[in-house]
């Protein structure tokens, strides 16, 4: 039986990998292995991680740093500090209060937030509790009209931007989640989605595959779709799941207003490469001419400063503050975010960057070349 929640922050826990463990106790097997885990073999979700231990730092020294702060502003939204909460399904799973601790959380701190279209509190209840501005997650569902009704939803709570999630079109091979024998609970659903129209299956006696020219990917949304969505919304748009430079230029053309380097979290397809090793690649294709932002990996507030130092404005933890929600709920996740701005800070002084213009890739620490 997983363990009660801890009722006050023992001082074993100093950075936000500390929570993992506590984590795990006070979940089931289910639940840990679908918030914890990768597709396939989790290559993917290893390097995330790995790829930002890589990375060096170079300090600075006698630097002026009077002034400093790490305030942010996107799409006329003003944030204290580059760290959101990205989107992540069902978090009733890890705490009985779900999504409603993390915003309360994120209310205390000052922090964005991202809400996912498979959340399992409503999205007006979340909107109700926030101080902080919040974006929506979307996935363009095969019914068309239920995913305008969605966003009119999204936009009447006070949303005030849009994220589509563009790399998923099909879940990945979770073998840790086939393994546990995941199911959603009793109790847990995603209750933004309830009324939706069911996909219809259409069997089509001359085709084999299993997935390839079926009804699901027939339905699965492409970049024609972006107008459909521009039409819908005057919210600004980013895209979720970019890993590519091709990519970042066709979303370019296609008008939209971000965009956030991602692999799911690792979630999708294994053997992708880690975010913070494609940052580079998107951020000069984009060239300052939207907000970027990344996700994948960020266990320290120094991930964070390397992120922005390779092209980033801002990142999102995921499992991080999910781990410090099953925990303690609204106050682990809370401490979650203190921890990673404050060291996050830290990382800001003694590399001299007294603010977030300040980042750049001179702070990144690479070695002579002969």
């Amino acid at each position: 039986m997983p363990l009660p929640k801890l009722q006050q922050i023992p001082p074993t826990i100093a950075a936000v990998v500390d929570y993992e463990p506590y984590a795990r106790e006070r979940m089931s097997e289910q639940a840990w292995a679908y918030l914890a885990g990768g597709a396939a073999d989790e290559l993917t979700l290893a390097d995330n991680r790995a790829a930002f231990e890589r990375l060096r730092l170079r300090s600075r020294v006698l630097q002026d740093l009077s002034g400093g702060n790490t305030r942010l502003r996107l799409f006329g939204q003003d944030f204290a500090h580059p760290i959101f909460l990205a989107p992540v399904a069902y978090q009733k799973l890890a705490h009985p209060d779900g999504e409603l601790a993390s915003v309360l959380a994120a209310a205390a701190l000052g922090t964005g937030m991202v809400v996912s279209t498979q959340a399992s509190v409503e999205l007006e209840a979340i909107a109700a509790q926030a101080q902080a501005p919040l974006w929506f997650q979307l996935y363009i569902q095969p019914d068309r009209e239920f995913t305008a009704a969605l966003i009119r939803r999204a936009e009447s709570a006070g949303y005030q931007a849009l994220v589509l999630t563009v790399d998923a079109p099909v879940n990945g091979v979770r073998n840790r989640e086939q393994r546990a024998g995941f199911a959603l609970p009793a109790g847990v659903e995603a209750v933004n989605l309830r009324g939706m129209r069911p996909l219809q299956a259409q069997a089509d006696p001359q085709n084999s595959s299993l997935l390839l020219g079926g009804p699901l990917l027939a339905a699965a949304p492409t970049w024609a779709d972006l107008t459909w969505l521009r039409e819908q919304t005057r919210l600004p748009i980013l895209l979720k799941g970019i890993l590519s430079g091709a990519d970042a230029e066709q979303a370019l053309a296609a008008g939209v207003d971000g965009l956030i380097v991602s692999n799911h979290g690792g979630r999708t397809l294994d053997g992708l490469p880690a975010t913070i090793e494609v940052l580079p690649e998107i951020a000069a294709v984009v060239q300052g001419r939207m907000p970027l932002l990344l996700d994948g990996g960020i266990r320290r507030g120094s991930d964070i400063l390397k992120a922005l130092a390779l092209g980033a404005d801002a990142v999102l933890v995921g499992r991080p503050y999910v781990f410090g929600l099953a925990a303690a709920g609204a106050v682990g996740v809370a401490h979650v975010l203190q921890l990673l701005r404050a060291e996050l800070e830290v990382a800001m002084a003694l590399t001299g960057c007294a603010d977030l213009a300040s980042i750049g890739p001179d702070v990144i620490w690479r070695p002579a070349t002969r």
